[in-house]
């Protein structure tokens, strides 16, 4: 493994610690009137996703975490676990509900999902910005209900529920935001 200096880090780089594997989401370099530098850093614990606040001394040594993506097919749900395969190999992998964690919630069957691996340990998903889903259940659209921005729960083909405009209904597709599990538009 490379060892780096707190001088090298970078937004998104991803350390092992004493504490466990961390990515960086934010850092900054402090240079205080008297005293020796510091890094302030956020990061995010990759394997229960919690985020902490640590500082080191300028120029600690640490070592750097090779995060590995890998493009899997989503094949169908066991359980509360998740079946992938594997596109070169045809391997099948059996994912825990823990792991997958919110990726869970736009998954359908035959889509593509990237596995976050360090060494044989997956750490986490990289979903895309956005996906399309169908529209499994919703109250039909109120005629004369014309409220601007009123919106309406409807569930998705995956369970998940997100909060839509009237004008949508059953049997349409429409595209949620990955990141925040918000309606953008209709598909």
């Amino acid at each position: 493994m490379a060892t780096i200096s707190t001088n090298e880090f970078k937004n998104g780089m991803t350390v092992e610690t004493g504490d466990g594997l961390f990515q960086i989401l934010e850092f900054q370099h402090v240079k205080p009137g008297k005293g020796g530098a510091f890094v302030r850093t956020q990061l995010k614990n990759l394997r229960t996703g919690a985020v902490i606040d640590k500082t080191f001394r300028a120029g600690e040594k640490m070592e750097s975490a090779f995060i590995e993506k890998r493009q899997k097919q989503f094949l169908y749900r066991d359980g509360a676990d998740y079946v992938v395969m594997d596109n070169e190999t045809f391997e099948q992998l059996t994912i825990p509900a823990a792991v997958m964690a919110e990726a869970g919630n736009y998954l359908t069957e035959g889509s593509s999902i990237v596995l976050l691996t360090y060494g044989d340990e997956i750490v986490g998903t990289d979903m895309p910005a956005s996906v399309e889903l169908e529209v499994t259940e919703t109250e039909p659209g109120i005629q004369g209900d014309r409220v601007s921005g009123a919106r309406k729960p409807a569930t998705l083909e995956t369970g998940l529920v997100v909060q839509v405009p009237l004008f949508v209904e059953v049997g349409g597709r429409v595209k949620v935001d990955t990141r925040t599990g918000e309606y953008l538009t209709r598909a």
